[in-house]
């Protein structure tokens, strides 16, 4: 079992995979290739491989892992799984990269796809997508049982939340899966269709007992949305502050919910929490309109208004490119951090995003969409699209090269902002010094945040690529 990336996170998808294969009396050798190298001869040794593809980054990385793989070891079966496998399965089956893909609710299809293919019988498993076999995701409630941590990477070897001076080991666990909300640029919505599945609280907390018992001072709570169900969240986060009083977390949370239900912030604060993710994606509105965010920018400036004032730090993600963004756009929202003295919220490589439309994108589905989505590109994983605004092309490439150098050379973050700055006013025939805006931007703020800054729809870096390729 491979995982390639789970945003610097101890990889849940093969924990939760491993639970369920050692309970049906399998021992599954578990390689994280962030931070392992997957030797050749474990590779020749396998029979079975499973990649986890649970979004882009991991996606584009996977596919390297699996291209390799096959070249190694030709007879050996390999099953991508999670959300990004389904989307992408038909042109992988297509080229022989693999033989079969799991979307959705992915341990029991897998479990049963091992079994029969020991039986050789491995067509026709529900759930599972292979050559002469079409079946849709397996969205099935999951008998969940506690992940299997033990035969993974330490803890202390991947991302810490930091700050100010202050680190912690980062654990992470999900509560819930799938999300009730249907935004069209989500690789969620064309799997789960609006469902999710609450996961029972006590298999949660026994998972992050486990994890506080290898050293975990800080938990993720990775869910697509924590408060599709805010009363099962709060049972979980009640419990395990009751339990470990000393432990923080952060969670992802919608604008409207974070406003919906704002009478909760302060308890989520006493609670433990110290930053919030939310997927603010852009201030144009119509932009906003068009990916179904059911948020507006008015929104989002409350959003921050409220949070400022509990003193839970507000950390959005971001989606900059889109068919719909404009140049002026684009600087009003790096206006807007920087107006607010919010450019310490956000990572840059947020302000490089561009749409991706892999194959099922709801996106697709949509009216007019012909009329800007072009021909699928299979190296990308995703269909092409231009920008009606030439300038908006050039300048995405631009920031998504600046970020990336920014991030091999750990540069300074407010600097990079500004840099970014300077090359969207360039667009306009406007010029700014970096160095004279960042002086005046004035004193920084050291707020919450995990080490691991790069994002799940962010092209892999070269040093990602290089590595998989060795």
């Amino acid at each position: 079992m491979i995982s390639c990336y789970e945003l610097g996170h101890q990889p849940f998808h093969l924990a939760s995979l491993s639970a369920m294969l050692e309970q049906a009396g399998y021992l599954p050798l578990c390689v994280d290739t962030a931070l392992d190298t997957l030797s050749d001869e474990a590779i020749r040794q396998a029979r079975f491989v499973a990649i986890s593809v649970p979004m882009h980054t991991a996606m584009r990385l996977g596919e390297q892992v699996a291209q390799r793989i096959r070249t190694l070891n030709p007879d050996a079966y390999i099953c991508l799984y999670g959300l990004y496998a389904l989307l992408n399965a038909d042109h992988l089956l297509e080229q022989h990269a693999i033989d079969a893909a799991i979307g959705g609710e992915y341990e029991v299809p897998l479990c049963q796809l091992i079994t029969a293919i020991e039986q050789e019988k491995d067509e026709g498993v529900p759930g599972v997508y292979s050559r002469g076999h079409v079946s849709g995701p397996w969205i099935q409630r999951t008998p969940f049982i506690v992940p299997e941590r033990s035969h993974l990477p330490a803890l202390d070897r991947y991302a810490r939340m930091e700050q100010g001076t202050e680190t912690r080991i980062v654990g992470y666990t999900e509560a819930t899966r799938g999300c009730k909300h249907t935004c069209v640029h989500c690789p969620v919505t064309p799997i789960y269709h609006g469902r999710f599945f609450a996961v029972p609280a006590d298999i949660v907390l026994a998972d992050i007992r486990a994890q506080v018992a290898q050293g975990a001072q800080h938990i993720t709570f990775g869910d697509p949305d924590f408060w599709n169900g805010p009363t099962h969240a709060l049972r979980i986060t009640r419990a395990m502050h009751q339990e470990f009083p000393e432990l923080t977390f952060d969670a992802t949370i919608k604008i409207e919910h974070l406003l919906k239900h704002r009478h909760l912030l302060p308890e989520l604060k006493e609670l433990g929490c110290v930053f919030v993710v939310s997927a603010v994606e852009s201030l144009n509105n119509t932009v906003l309109q068009e990916l179904a965010k059911n948020h507006t920018a008015a929104d989002v400036a409350e959003a921050f208004a409220e949070m400022e004032q509990v003193g839970i730090t507000l950390r959005p993600s971001l989606l900059p490119f889109t068919p719909w963004e404009t140049l002026e756009s684009y600087i009003e929202l790096l206006n807007f951090f920087e107006q607010g003295h919010f450019i310490e919220h956000i990572d840059p490589v947020h302000l490089s995003i561009r749409l991706l439309v892999p194959p099922g994108s709801a996106h697709l589905d949509t009216p007019g969409s012909a009329s800007w989505i072009g021909e699928f590109d299979p190296t990308a994983f995703g269909y092409r699209w231009k920008h009606p605004d030439p300038r908006m092309d050039e300048l995405q490439t631009q920031v998504a090269t600046l970020v990336e150098q920014a991030e091999q050379m750990g540069s300074d973050a407010v600097m990079t902002f500004f840099q970014i700055k300077a090359r969207a006013l360039a667009m306009q025939g406007q010029k700014l010094s970096a160095f004279k805006a960042m002086r005046q931007y004035g004193e920084r703020k050291e707020l919450p945040h995990l080490t691991e800054s790069w994002f799940c729809c962010a092209e892999p870096t070269s040093n990602q690529l290089c590595a998989k390729r060795a």
